[in-house]
């Protein structure tokens, strides 16, 4: 019965990371950390599982490293929109 717990949190983290992200945010601060916690979640998701078959945990080392990636290049263009927008606004930038 504790497995399906687990499973349970992992599927209402990931659900609520993504109901975050399509949700309408004025900053891009936001939007980054709500993608941060779903691949927290997939993270989460992914040890359990590698831990529940008795697997090698190197896929999780690789998995790591791209999110830490992908977080590096989310705060490098947000440091750079401020810069030169001042803020993080969505609306102070045109998408174009």
């Amino acid at each position: 019965m504790l497995i399906y717990d687990i499973w349970f949190l992992f599927i209402y983290m990931f659900f609520v990371g993504n109901l975050i992200f399509v949700s309408k945010n004025k900053h891009l601060l936001v939007v980054l950390l709500s993608l941060e916690f779903i691949v927290l979640s997939i993270f989460f998701f992914f040890l359990v599982l590698l831990m529940f078959i008795d697997y090698d945990m190197y896929m999780l080392m690789v998995f790591l490293v791209f999110s830490v990636c992908e977080g590096s290049l989310g705060l490098s263009i947000l440091v750079s929109m401020i810069r030169s927008h001042g803020n993080d606004y969505f609306q102070s930038f045109s998408m174009l």
